[in-house]
C-alpha cells in the first residue's frame, strides 16, 4: 500500500494534469469555432466543383484526346491511398478512425492482386499505417497545424499527385480523411480524386436539369477544372479534418478532465482512510504507554 506521502504527491500530479487537460479543452473549442465555420463554408464550392466536373464528363466521350485526369491510364491496377491527418497527438480516435478505413480499403485491393501505394499527409497517419505497410510509403507530408494550411498547399499537394500521375507511378488515387458532422461525430470518408469519378448515365440525366450549352467545347473547360477540382478536394479534405481534430480532441480532453477528477475523489478517500488509521494507531501506542506506565 502507498504511503502517505506517495498519494499526496500523486493527487497533486493528477490535479497539475487536470489542469492541462482542461486547458486544453478550452484551446480546442476555441479552434474548433474557426475551423468549422471555416469547413462549413468550403463545402458547397467543393461539392458544387465536383457536381459540374461530373455533370460535363458525363456528357463527352472519352478517347485518347481527353484529358489524362478524365481518361485515366486505362488500367486499374495500381492505387495510391492520399491518407490525410494530423501531426499531433491528443485527439481521440481521430487520426485512427482515418488510418483504419485506409488500411482496410488497402487490404482488400491487396486481395485483389492489385499494387498498392500509400501516400501520407500528416505524421500520425504514416505513424499507424508504418507498422503494417512500411514498404508501401512512398512519401509523406508534415503539413503542421492543420487550421493554418492555405488553398496554396493544398495546390502544391495537388500538383505532386497530378505530376506522378501524369509519369505513370499510380492509376489511381483514393483520398482519405474525416467529414466532420458534429463535436461528438467525425465521418471517416473515402474519396476517389484521380481520374475523377464519372457518375452513371442514369444520375447525370436526372441531375444535369435544363440544356446548358458550353464555350468552350466541354474537353477544354475540364483540362483546366480538373486540375483545380483536385486541389479543391484536397483542401476540403485539409479543413474537414481541421475541424473534426479540434472536435475530437475537445471530447477527448473533456474526457480526461472528467476522468482525473474522478481519480482524484478515489485518492483522496484513500488518503484520508489512510490518514485516519495512522492517527488511530498514534492514539492506541500513546494510551497503551500512558497505561504501562
Amino acid at each position: 500500500m502507498a504511503s502517505l506521502k506517495a498519494l499526496k504527491i500523486r493527487i497533486g500530479s493528477v490535479k497539475s494534469t487536470q489542469k492541462i487537460t482542461k486547458a486544453m479543452k478550452m484551446v480546442a473549442a476555441a479552434k474548433l469555432r474557426r475551423a468549422q465555420e471555416a469547413a462549413e463554408a468550403g463545402r458547397p464550392y467543393a461539392q458544387r466543383l465536383e457536381a459540374v466536373v461530373a455533370s460535363l464528363a458525363s456528357k463527352i466521350s472519352v478517347s485518347e484526346s481527353s484529358p489524362k485526369l478524365l481518361a485515366g491510364t486505362g488500367k486499374d491496377q495500381v492505387h495510391l491511398l492520399v491518407i490525410a491527418t494530423s501531426d499531433k497527438g491528443l485527439a481521440g480516435a481521430f487520426n485512427t478512425n482515418i488510418a483504419r478505413l485506409a488500411r482496410r480499403h488497402a487490404q482488400e485491393l491487396l486481395a485483389q492482386g492489385k499494387t498498392v501505394k500509400i501516400y501520407t499527409i500528416g505524421r500520425k497517419g504514416r505513424a499507424v499505417l508504418n507498422r503494417q505497410f512500411p514498404k508501401n510509403i512512398i512519401h509523406s507530408i508534415e503539413p503542421g497545424d492543420l487550421g493554418k494550411l492555405s488553398f496554396a498547399d493544398a495546390r502544391g499537394y495537388a500538383d505532386d499527385l497530378i505530376a506522378r500521375f501524369e509519369a505513370g507511378e499510380f492509376d489511381v488515387a483514393t483520398l482519405f480523411y474525416s467529414t466532420f458532422k458534429s463535436v461528438l461525430a467525425q465521418e471517416p470518408t473515402a474519396q476517389q480524386i484521380i481520374p475523377v469519378a464519372i457518375p452513371q448515365a442514369e444520375t447525370a440525366a436526372v441531375s444535369s436539369g435544363a440544356a446548358v450549352t458550353y464555350e468552350p467545347d466541354e474537353e477544354s473547360i475540364l483540362a483546366d477544372l480538373l486540375p483545380r477540382n483536385v486541389a479543391i478536394q484536397l483542401f476540403r479534405a485539409m479543413r474537414e479534418n481541421a475541424a473534426s481534430e479540434q472536435g475530437s480532441k475537445m471530447t477527448a480532453m473533456d474526457n480526461a478532465t472528467r476522468n482525473a477528477g474522478d481519480l482524484i475523489k478515489r485518492l483522496n478517500t484513500i488518503y484520508n482512510r489512510q490518514r485516519q488509521a495512522a492517527i488511530t494507531t498514534e492514539l492506541v501506542e500513546i494510551i497503551s504507554g500512558a497505561e504501562a506506565l
